[in-house]
């Protein structure tokens, strides 16, 4: 003999409600509609289910016993449906980030393999650019940047204040001594960012300015327009430079120069248009990139 399922949600209803009525509420039907439910429930098992009282209903032992089973299942069953419309609403598809090419090539790319184990439906491309690419023309869906976006109609969050230091490597403060004060720059080889016309934040030349004394022009032993070009150089000991501390963070054999001073922080925001403020994609995005940020070594 089947069981059938209707019967058996109104019985599990009728359970736990404990009378017709307030489990007819709850099922939308009459109370006599559920009461021949439970009868024909009852006749097809041959057991009765419920002692009939004037203050209610009791479960019989046989009522415990089918009780107990179907609260299971019902219970299984909720946890299956959410599980299917959970996958249903997993975030899938194409997801086509773009971020300077320090953030993207050091710090983004050796987290993005956690990311996608969390969410393994999205298809990641990293567009990774100094210039800013135009995300109302949809050359990307996110962008993270270095300075508050400058286009109309994108949302945006403030994701970190990255410090800035000046750095040298091991190799090049045994060859030169470490300077003591900002004026001692006077006497050191140092590496900038190179010409560009927007550069991927505001002030990042600072280095050339602290400690130089009035009428002095001090000058740069190489210009190079991507942070990571300047890193390779640092790490080679040609000389030091101004970087962001989640850049030094991510390599061994590198020494802060002079602590106290530091330049203008880099402002990270997480930037996409309007029109997506309900995708899936990037929300999980934002949240996981807030995580990392949180769990430290970018913002200092």
């Amino acid at each position: 003999m089947a069981m059938d399922w209707d019967k058996l949600r109104v019985f599990h209803a009728v359970a736990e409600a404990g009378s017709f009525t307030h489990a007819g509420e709850s099922l939308n039907l009459s109370q006599s509609a559920v009461s021949r439910q439970i009868s024909a429930l009852e006749e097809s098992l041959s057991v009765p289910l419920f002692h009939r009282h004037a203050r209610g209903l009791i479960l019989t032992e046989q009522g415990e016993l089918l009780f107990k089973t179907a609260r299971e299942v019902f219970a299984k069953l909720a946890m299956a449906e959410g599980l299917i419309s959970e996958s249903k609403d997993r975030p899938k598809g194409p997801l086509k980030i773009t971020t300077t090419v320090a953030f993207g090539s050091i710090w983004l790319t050796p987290r993005i393999r956690e990311f996608l184990d969390l969410y393994p439906e999205i298809q990641l491309s990293l567009v990774v650019d100094d210039s800013e690419l135009d995300l109302s023309m949809r050359e990307a869906d996110v962008a993270i940047r270095m300075s508050p976006p400058r286009q109309p109609d994108l949302i945006q969050r403030h994701l970190v204040s990255v410090q800035v230091h000046i750095y040298a490597s091991t190799e090049y403060i045994q060859k030169y001594g470490m300077p003591q004060r900002a004026e001692d720059l006077e006497e050191h080889r140092i590496i900038v960012y190179g010409e560009d016309a927007r550069p991927p934040v505001p002030g990042v030349n600072w280095l050339l300015e602290v400690g130089v004394r009035s009428g002095q022009d001090r000058r740069p032993i190489l210009t190079v327009n991507n942070t990571y070009g300047m890193l390779r150089a640092i790490m080679s000991g040609l000389g030091l430079a101004a970087l962001p501390d989640f850049v030094a963070n991510e390599h061994a054999g590198l020494v802060r120069v002079l602590p106290e001073v530091s330049g203008p922080p880099n402002e990270a925001y997480f930037v996409y248009p309007e029109e997506l403020r309900t995708s899936k994609r990037i929300s999980v995005f934002r949240d996981f990139l807030l995580r990392k940020v949180a769990e430290g070594r970018l913002g200092g």
